[in-house]
């Protein structure tokens, strides 16, 4: 009896020293990039019902018994977790316990709808789209930020932020508002106040100008036609509104029956600035509305070169006589294409 004891003894130390040995081996080995997702209504149970569904995850039994029996359970930090150094199960304790969470690279570029906006937040956080779609949509939830449905994408401006992934869209939208009221803190919001505009109409200038041109060196030229226009309370009638207000984004053509559109959106159809802007424009695109040379130019259309450059005209008649030019260039090219 004694030996079987003895026996038994020695099996349980080594299997104990086994165990002990394996909780510090690396034998996780996630792949690079892995990471792991805790949800804000996570709990340990839940957390370690993932955990087994992970296909990296070795001995969850023995990670599970030591996690109790180091108080994780009472420890749970929603987030996201970089697995790249937590190979072995003391390593993913020990980054657990520790509550080191990884921020979200939150990249704005050129967005046109609130629907692109809130697809792309819902990509790469734990709020999903739906989520946001509502909060963008809700008058209420925007009160206080000082924007509608309609001025909502104002306060997105174009650039790299580092946000945290967990937490509810209003999360979010604080972070964007906070980053939003700095960017205009200062020498912009003073260049937008000698314009005679607030910050969002310049946001919403240089969205119409941002469709309008993918030329640097026009940008200020076509702030200035589109200030000049709304100094003497002439529509802007800009080409990209009609095609916003329509959600024909892919239009080569402008005609008269889409002028003709009624919304808040086709210049065309209404004097002044839109309700919002129809694209988040980027920063170079703001600055050249805020620093656009004087011009007496009311007028603007392509060259004729298909450079991608415009004419500027102060006249009517000037104006009338460059787009004769571009008109002829387009039916020459079509001409060539179909003999």
């Amino acid at each position: 009896m004694k030996r079987i004891l003895k026996i038994i003894l020695v099996l349980v130390v080594g299997t104990g020293i086994s165990m002990g040995l394996l909780f510090f081996t690396p034998i996780l080995n996630p792949p690079r990039g892995t990471k792991l997702l805790i949800r804000s209504d996570s709990d340990f149970n839940s957390l370690m019902d993932q955990l087994r569904n992970e296909p990296w995850m070795r001995l969850s039994g023995v990670f599970e018994v030591t996690a109790r029996l180091s108080g994780l359970p009472q420890k749970i930090r929603p987030g996201r977790y970089d697995m790249d150094d937590a190979k072995s199960l003391f390593g993913l304790l020990r980054k657990l316990h520790s509550g080191k969470r990884s921020e979200v690279r939150f990249v704005i570029t050129k967005l046109r709808t609130k629907e692109e906006l809130a697809g792309k937040i819902g990509a790469q956080f734990e709020a999903d789209s739906a989520e946001i779609i509502h909060f963008l949509l809700s008058q209420d939830s925007l009160r206080q930020y000082g924007v509608d449905t309609h001025t909502v994408m104002t306060m997105m401006i174009p650039n790299s932020y580092l946000c945290w992934w967990n937490g509810p869209a209003r999360k979010i939208m604080d972070r964007m508002h906070q980053q939003s009221q700095l960017f205009w803190k200062g020498q912009r919001g003073a260049k937008a106040k000698k314009l005679g505009l607030s910050p969002m109409e310049v946001y919403i200038l240089a969205s119409i100008v941002e469709e309008e041109t993918t030329r640097s060196a026009d940008k200020g030229k076509i702030a200035r036609v589109y200030l000049n226009r709304l100094k003497k309370g002439m529509k802007l009638e800009a080409d990209p509104t009609v095609k916003y207000a329509l959600r024909q984004f892919g239009l080569t053509r402008i005609y008269h029956g889409h002028l003709e559109f009624e919304s808040p959106y086709n210049t065309y159809f209404k004097t002044g600035l839109p309700p919002g802007p129809i694209c988040t424009p980027s920063i170079e695109t703001i600055e050249a509305v805020l620093d656009a040379p004087p011009s007496d130019h009311l007028f603007f259309v392509a060259k004729p070169d298909f450079s991608g450059y415009s004419n500027f005209a102060s006249t009517y008649q000037e104006h009338l006589n460059y787009a004769h030019q571009y008109q002829e260039a387009i039916n020459k090219l079509q001409a060539q294409q179909h003999p």
